[in-house]
């Protein structure tokens, strides 16, 4: 299975170089083989100690804005000074490494920066401790908050987030006279409409991440999603063979093979996908917010735009929800130090740095509609919409193990190697021996 190799995903990048790693990051998976315990998930503990921390997590490529800010809390706390711990850039690198540290009881690592997608993991084999209940930020967008829980507990605290939006070639548009499509129809109307155009009848129509990597899971979940299904529903509950959710498998395929969404697709991650955009491939793009920067420099402000997701036989589209979130491990001696870290690093001012000197998408919804960054970032608003709407992937403690079996049964039918039923009941089967209820 190949991995994202980045830590976090950016919006708009300071340089070349940090663009084209985070671009490759946009949520990782891990695999969570034999890591699944029968041990109950740690309770919250007594928040006491204070002291010297870390903050562990993956390689930094914002031009040391992460310790820049760890400065101003040193400088405000100098008994309790904060040590930055840099991991790989290789997202399933990252995982194991904290993972050896919680096995070997380390105390090197105190508060760790963790995909969403490794929570349950983290949180069910005791490795982190569950927070105060009175921890949730005032502001916080409900649909990121609840990313950091397990079985109804919380176990971490989002610091970034992420959701995908749609991009447009504006200038194909404007010259084949159609509007910006609102609906799946309307995105093969435009279409339709653009390959009348001279030079123009091969294009794409509506592109997006579907290798088969991390991204495949998140494209297909979108998918089963907007068409009322779900790969596991929220109690745990296999339901990927559902109607609804084989009518979103069938959605996909069909789209591959009547060429709505091009063949070229099957190989493409996020940073091909954007090639493929900017390069005029295709018509329509589903990506992540980190484009924007990128197509500004490549194409210009005149040739493309931003607008949500379309909806699918009248049901609004439900994205999936990316980004981190840092958690306090069992072993971190600090408590009462860590827990005044995490308030800070997750405060409405470190949310605002972290947007303006990194790029990363906050967690509270106000600063989506605050005017200087709407200014600055003109598709806050329309990737706020689509983090209201956004859903997680599978919580599962062996979720390395889920996303393999999603993209193993799911890829085949998009080749048109086999049919959308038959690839749903295959998953199902293979989901209900690794989900355990």
């Amino acid at each position: 299975m190949m991995h994202y190799t980045h830590s976090r995903r950016a919006f708009i990048q300071g340089s070349v170089g940090a663009l084209a790693l985070s671009a490759l990051a946009a949520c990782s998976s891990g695999d969570s083989k034999g890591s699944e315990s029968n041990k109950p998930a740690a309770e919250e503990g007594d928040f006491t100690g204070e002291g010297p921390i870390s903050w562990v997590q993956g390689k930094d490529f914002s031009g040391g804005m992460v310790q820049k800010r760890l400065d101003e809390w040193n400088t405000k706390y100098p008994k309790e000074k904060v040590s930055l711990i840099e991991l790989s850039s290789e997202a399933d690198q990252q995982r194991q490494s904290l993972i050896n540290a919680a096995q070997t009881n380390s105390a090197a690592y105190d508060v760790i920066g963790l995909d969403l997608v490794w929570v349950a993991e983290f949180a069910a084999n005791r490795w982190i401790v569950e927070i105060p209940s009175d921890t949730k930020p005032v502001g916080v967008i409900d649909s990121v908050w609840e990313t950091g829980s397990y079985r109804g507990k919380q176990y971490a605290v989002p610091y970034t987030t992420d959701a995908p939006i749609m991009y447009y070639r504006k200038d194909f548009l404007e010259q084949a006279k159609v509007e910006i499509p609102k609906t799946w129809e309307d995105v093969k109307k435009a279409t339709e409409a653009v390959r009348k155009l001279p030079s123009m009848q091969n294009i794409g129509g509506f592109g997006g991440q579907w290798a088969k990597y991390e991204g495949l899971t998140c494209n297909i979940a979108e998918f089963i999603n907007t068409c009322g299904g779900a790969i596991v529903d929220d109690s745990g509950k296999v339901t990927v063979d559902s109607p609804e959710s084989i009518k979103g498998i069938q959605t996909a395929v069909d789209a591959f093979k009547s060429k709505l969404i091009p063949t070229a697709a099957l190989e493409w991650k996020e940073e091909d996908s954007r090639n493929g955009f900017e390069s005029g491939k295709v018509l329509f793009l589903r990506n992540w917010p980190y484009q924007y920067g990128n197509d500004l420099k490549e194409l210009g402000p005149d040739k493309f735009g931003l607008a949500p997701l379309p909806s699918i036989d009248g049901k609004a589209y439900t994205p999936t929800l990316g980004g981190h979130n840092c958690a306090i491990t069992t072993n971190c001696k600090n408590k009462a130090t860590a827990l005044k870290f995490v308030k800070w690093w997750t405060s409405k001012e470190s949310e605002q740095y972290n947007l303006e000197k990194q790029s990363n998408a906050p967690i509270y919804g106000e600063l989506y509609t605050k005017d200087e960054n709407v200014k600055k970032l003109p598709y806050l608003p329309t990737l706020k919409a689509s983090l209201d709407a956004a859903k997680g992937r599978p919580h599962a403690v062996a979720y390395g193990d889920v996303t393999a079996a999603i993209q193993d049964a799911i890829y085949p039918a998009l080749q048109g190697k086999t049919d959308a039923e038959s690839a749903a009941k295959q998953l199902a089967e293979k989901l209900k021996t690794i989900i355990k209820n």
